[in-house]
């Protein structure tokens, strides 16, 4: 059959069925089988399980249109690939179900149960239900490969109408909210039940978004075009006419999203925080700062001992507002003391020693020879709230913490972005590129490199001090590496230099799966969030390695689209001496 390769359906379908066994072997499939997104028969469960089916009878005969040659035919042999492709991963799933049927692993796979096999099953067993396990994954696989016969526009407006679908249903928690807060709780109700999507809303969902799909893309493409406009009056006119309506979309949200929400957008505010801080550092000036949680620690630490009653050592009370500037000058202090010994090494080495620092800063925190003055493994407690006139904004208030968290993430933003614009923002785009490079055009590297520190530095003080206030109580286990870590996938999946795209990943990685200790959107997967951030990084940077919404200079040094305009190069000398004799003719 023209155009099936045997071979590709068959390594696709063996991806596709360790993918189903992973989720299974590490009880993903398990753990969300009992939660519903579609009421009454689409578990979490199942779409963990089954969700790279359609994608792998896709890729089983998905070619790239080359310049310049013409595209692939389709036909027949991309439903009969993405078939083969789908029984293949249906065949190694049911072989993992015998073998967990027949013999006891629970001693390798300690997440697996005898309950397994019944969900597997649907109560039908070993041998019955096996004809299910495979059949159902062959024929996801073929409805992938069907995904081929039809045009470009009508597979986006599918793929965009079920992952909407999806979404609308995993987010019910917020959906539900905002109908109550908008007095229309009994809409929610015959919309959702048992924190599941009906399947007809599903599908009302799934149609409003097929059909509004291609609209939406003009109108983003006419708010590009309303921001960026040619005339510089203009754009400047329209710029402030959006941040104005961006202003009163930031008063009204908490409003609507209720105390809950308003604590996880909160722990958001506070990662975006230092995401900002750290995507100076990282995506503009190309310094990996893997202690960067030290700044963060430094300022709620210094907020703690300033404010608090019953500090260990010090016992002056003052308020959140005076002990601010002296966290931010405490940062800046700290920046200097890491950045000016470390300010001539670069890559690994940079990194290791910034990761030593922020350890050091921590053990410092929590060793006993610094606990009169910080409390040691005791730590700050009862650090008192924002005064606001004669109300105290604390972390038992969150709508009040989130309104302070959007304040300072609007001035962490715009200096960002008024740094990135300036002098100094070019002077380290340069320093990123190539540092010798941008030594020999005569940049002070050094100068360049210590301010990147600073203010780095300054924007997780800022949040170390809100820190301080929202939780009322400060222990150094609260500033480990995990927490450095986390903040550079924020930035790394949400897209390094980039202001949006730090806040989409903030949102996504924080707001949705959670932070090191902070509980996320969907507490589900509180137990398997360390798990997802390891994949999605690692999908990020062999997919997507310019992050979800990157900025125009780093997509187009990554972009891998150009690399396939000249793919033809590494094609067989066979192939191409055939091409050449039929362009000869």
């Amino acid at each position: 059959m023209t155009g099936f390769d045997l071979r590709r359906s068959l390594r696709w379908g063996s991806i596709a069925g360790a993918v189903m066994v992973f989720t299974c072997a590490v009880g993903l499939f398990e753990a969300f089988e009992d939660r519903l997104l579609v009421y009454p028969f689409l578990s979490l469960g199942h779409v963990l399980l089954l969700w790279f089916l359609p994608l792998a009878g896709y890729q089983a005969t998905n070619e790239p249109v080359l310049e310049g040659m013409e595209a692939p035919s389709k036909g027949l042999h991309n439903v009969v690939a993405g078939l083969v492709a789908g029984l293949a991963g249906g065949i190694v799933m049911g072989v993992f179900t015998v073998v967990v049927d027949a013999l006891d692993v629970r001693d390798v796979f300690v997440r697996l149960s005898v309950r397994l096999v019944d969900l597997l099953t649907h109560g039908w067993g070993v041998p019955g239900g096996l004809v299910l396990i495979v059949a159902v994954p062959a024929l996801l696989g073929m409805a992938g490969g069907m995904l081929h016969l039809v045009s470009a526009s009508a597979r986006r407006r599918l793929i965009l109408a079920l992952e909407w679908a999806l979404v609308v249903a995993l987010l019910e928690q917020v959906f539900s909210q905002v109908l109550r807060q908008i007095r229309l709780g009994a809409v929610g109700d015959i919309i959702f039940t048992r924190r599941a999507l009906e399947w007809w809303a599903a599908l009302a969902v799934a149609a409003l978004v097929a059909l509004l799909s291609e609209r939406a893309r003009g109108g983003v493409g006419r708010i590009r075009g309303y921001l960026f406009a040619a005339d510089a009056a203009r754009r400047t006119r329209n710029s402030i006419w959006s941040a104005l309506a961006v202003l009163a979309f930031l008063i009204v949200l908490p409003q609507l999203l209720g105390s809950l929400l308003s604590e996880l957008l909160a722990n958001v505010g506070l990662f975006l925080l230092m995401g900002l801080g750290l995507n100076i550092v990282v995506g503009l000036a190309g310094m990996l700062d893997l202690g960067y949680v030290a700044f963060f620690a430094v300022g709620a630490y210094t907020v703690g001992v300033l404010t608090s009653p019953i500090s260990p050592r010090f016992d002056l009370e003052w308020s959140w507002w005076a002990a601010l500037p002296v966290a931010i000058l405490m940062s800046v202090v700290a920046g200097v003391l890491v950045g000016t010994p470390v300010i001539r090494m670069r890559g690994d080495y940079l990194a290791i020693v910034t990761l030593g620092f922020g350890e050091i800063v921590r053990i410092l925190f929590l060793s006993d020879w610094l606990a009169p003055t910080f409390g040691g493994a005791q730590g700050v407690r009862n650090v008192p709230g924002i005064p606001v006139g004669v109300a105290e904004i604390r972390g038992s208030q969150p709508v009040g913490v989130l309104y302070f968290a959007f304040g300072l993430v609007l001035v962490a933003a715009w200096v960002s972005w008024a740094l990135q614009e300036s002098r100094l923002g070019r002077a380290w785009t340069a320093i990123r590129e190539d540092e010798t490079v941008a030594a020999a055009m005569g940049i002070n590297v050094v100068r360049a490199k210590l301010n990147a520190f600073i203010v780095g530095a300054i924007l997780a003080g800022l949040g170390g001090a809100l820190f301080a206030a929202k939780v009322g109580s400060i222990f150094p286990s609260s500033f480990e590496l995990l927490v450095s870590i986390i903040v550079l996938v924020v930035v790394i999946v949400g897209g390094m230099g980039n202001i949006p795209g730090v806040a989409v990943g903030a949102v996504l990685l924080i707001g949705v799966l959670g932070g090191p200790t902070q509980p996320g959107l969907l507490a589900e997967f509180a137990e398997f969030k360390l798990l997802i951030y390891g994949a999605l990084l690692v999908f990020m940077m062999l997919r997507k390695p310019e992050g979800l919404l990157p900025s125009v200079r780093r997509s187009r040094e990554l972009r891998g689209e150009e690399l396939s305009q000249d793919a033809w190069l590494d094609r067989p000398s066979g192939d191409v001496e055939v091409d050449a004799r039929l362009a000869g003719g």
